[in-house]
């Protein structure tokens, strides 16, 4: 094993393994660990005895619910492994992996192809600008088409691809694959993968070789300008260039590379890490981190460099056991080390550092110190959230933080016991501080409280998690939809006021708005202050606007928070005693309250992108069923012999899906679901939701 602080930083490598769920990542990740040697004996998901897959939920269920990392050597290289969940109620968890990393190996399988969750999960890897490397999985099994697979690469992901390598056949007969760009012949001996037998092309691929290779020259011709070069004069290419301008195309996000492979048969993983090392970036290869200075707002920059002022970002917190709060942390400059001081940008606190960690999975290793380029956890910071800047307090810096995606299922929660009221509370605080996707709200009408997240199962899993690691037995509601209210017209001049007078000082607040639709859906609320000639003071346009989005968190038809709208601050007036910064922000929100019922408030639910697949015999039934459902068929197609469906469909019609589709196609379908936008509700729909809240009140005061 080669010692961590030995590494140069242009032979290190941060990486995800990013995917569809059950693409196999855990998978591939377990095999690219046996290879190089961290573990001796490889487990497996449906065993729940993976490494990566270390919680209790995950072992049962077979699935990866939070991102593990851990470290690796192979050929001279430091290869820091981020195993990201596919299912989309974990979302959350890639798109702070993402914003991290350096580089991501996007697992596809050989069957089912490009999925719906891999076109998120390409999205959000495009978004913060990841490069990539593909691997197409489960050759082995039934149905497997690597040139399908391909073609779809091209077509929905869009992506400039190309194969440097291909099988020899599919499905039982896959045992060993064409390496393009070495030009071998490279056949699996035995079962574990570890002999592997190289010879020349057979005759009977050379052909095809010869063809694959040209292509990969022609996408790399468009991407690199020195192999078009030698393209267009029809120059002989080596080996050693083709390697180069693969690895310059992938680093500047122009190229995909597309390996093949089956991991759970052990082909391919040896050369899926060869890939990694040759043409994912490391470090040293990436622009420098960009952010804000905090006290000129001017944007920044910081080299990746140990001995440049500190910069780093805490992308997840996690609680441990033994040590308590685990702050995972990406340092893009300077150093660490353990005992020190160090300062939180965001939250404008200093923190000291207690232990500096390297993570395998749930396992540690202390380390003294950590520079630019690593991936640590830390411990002993006391104010310091997922999502917050840690630099020197000297040379101050603001990293832009992760997108946070909206919740879209909320539901009630109570402990069993009044005595565990306090501790519903805190645990429900340290979740909090785990996963910015979770929400939690008190209604104030129902007083209950709501926690609302990104689909059913991480609500369960919030849940199974409060009674196994803190013994809190919890009553829950049913599941419902996290429907949202904006306004459809344009309103003018809406006066607010706020006038209180009981004896001595009194309250006076007075503030006239105008409220309109947003131009564009998903901007959430602006705020414009347009006040001129000082008819209401400077300090009360703080308070003004917080009474604007207090007031927004709970709409006029049924309570629901409002969104998408500009409200603009044109006029008022204050008085030299009585004001007050209360006044204000009480009469701005009930400002906003007459501008909802003036403005013809409207219903918003959320629609989800579903693609079923199923044999042709059931997928009449299975349109029917979505068409009672509100769905709206976008495409249809094949996945091999069987036919594929996408749709876009409400949340609130596909609550317990997974139960009608087993029945209709006798288990023989398989769906997958993730929220796409949301749109208007019908009026029908509408007054059943009002009148189920009305209902829900009344109850509740019964």
């Amino acid at each position: 094993m080669i010692m961590a602080d030995t590494v140069p930083l242009n032979d290190v490598r941060n990486i995800g393994i990013i995917a569809h769920i059950d693409a196999g990542k855990t998978t591939t990740t377990e095999r690219i660990l046996y290879y190089t040697g961290v573990i001796h004996k490889m487990g497996n998901v449906d065993d729940g005895n993976t490494t990566m897959d270390w919680m209790e939920q995950e072992q049962e269920r077979g699935i990866t619910i939070t991102a593990a990392n851990t470290t690796c050597f192979w050929n001279k290289k430091k290869i820091n492994i981020i195993d990201t969940p596919g299912h989309v109620d974990f979302t959350m968890e890639v798109e702070r992996s993402l914003k991290v990393l350096d580089g991501a190996v996007v697992v596809l399988c050989a069957t089912s192809g490009v999925q719906s969750q891999t076109e998120t999960v390409w999205r959000q890897a495009d978004r913060y600008g990841v490069p990539r490397v593909a691997f197409i999985n489960k050759l082995d099994r039934l149905g497997a088409s690597f040139e399908r697979v391909l073609g779809e690469i091209h077509e929905r992901l869009g992506a400039n691809a190309a194969a440097i390598q291909f099988p020899n056949a599919s499905e039982e007969a896959f045992n060993a694959i064409v390496d393009i760009v070495e030009n071998n012949y490279r056949i699996y001996k035995n079962d574990v993968g570890d002999d592997i037998e190289v010879t020349d092309i057979p005759e009977a691929f050379k052909a095809k070789t010869q063809d694959l290779r040209r292509k990969l020259i022609e996408r790399l011709a468009d991407a690199d300008d020195k192999i078009a070069e030698l393209y267009l004069e029809e120059k002989e290419i080596t080996k050693e260039e083709l390697k180069a301008a693969i690895r310059r195309s992938v680093v500047k996000n122009a190229f995909l590379p597309v390996l093949c492979g089956s991991s759970l048969k052990n082909k391919g993983v040896q050369l899926l890490l060869d890939a990694v090392c040759d043409y994912l970036p490391s470090p040293l290869d990436l622009p420098p981190v960009r952010g804000i200075d905090p006290s000129s707002k001017g944007e920044i920059t910081r080299d990746v460099d140990p001995n440049a002022p500190l910069s780093a970002l805490i992308f997840k917190v996690a609680t441990d056991p033994y040590v308590g709060k685990l702050f995972y942390t990406r340092l893009y400059s300077g150093t660490i080390t353990q005992g020190t001081q160090i300062y939180n940008a965001s939250e404008q606190k200093r923190e000291r550092v207690s232990k500096i960690l390297i993570m395998h999975a749930n396992k540690q290793e202390i380390v003294n110190k950590a520079s630019a380029g690593e991936i640590i956890a830390l411990v002993g910071l006391k104010e310091s959230k997922s999502g917050n800047t840690l630099c020197d307090s000297e040379k101050m810096i603001l990293i832009e933080n992760m997108r946070i995606p909206e919740p879209v299922v909320s539901m009630s929660i109570e402990p069993k016991t009044k005595a565990d009221q306090d501790k519903l509370g805190l645990t429900l605080r340290k979740f909090l501080d785990e996963d910015p996707s979770l929400r939690v709200d008190y209604d104030q009408e129902t007083a209950q409280t709501i926690i609302s997240g990104m689909g059913e199962l991480h609500l369960e899993i919030i849940i199974d998690r409060m009674k196994r690691e803190f013994g809190l037995e919890t009553r829950v509601g049913r599941p419902e939809v996290a429907y949202k209210e904006t306004l459809t017209q344009k309103v003018m001049g809406v006066v607010g006021k706020h006038i209180s007078q009981t004896g001595g000082r009194g309250q006076y607040g007075h503030v006239v708005i105008n409220v309109e639709p947003a131009e564009e859906k998903g901007k959430g609320i602006v705020f414009v202050d347009k006040i001129k000639g000082g008819s209401i003071p400077r300090e009360y346009i703080k308070p003004i606007e917080k009474g604007i989005m207090v007031a927004a968190q709970t709409g006029v038809l049924a309570g629901y928070p409002v969104v998408d709208f500009t409200v603009t601050l044109v006029d008022g007036s204050y008085h030299e005693v009585d004001s007050s910064e209360l006044a204000f922000q009480l009469a701005a929100r009930n400002a906003l309250k007459e501008a909802l019922q003036k403005g013809k408030s409207v219903f918003l639910e959320p629609i989800m992108d579903i693609e079923v697949i199923s044999p042709e015999g059931f997928m009449g039934a299975v349109l029917g069923d979505l068409n009672q459902r509100r769905a709206k068929i976008v495409s249809m197609g094949n996945r091999g012999s069987l036919k594929m469906a996408r749709c876009d469909v409400p949340l609130a019609e596909m609550f317990n899906y997974v139960n009608a589709v087993r029945s209709l196609t006798q288990g023989r379908a398989s769906f997958s679901m993730e929220p796409a936008y949301y749109d208007q509700v019908p009026v029908y729909i509408a007054e059943k939701i009002i009148g189920a809240r009305q209902d829900h009140l009344a109850n509740r005061k019964n």
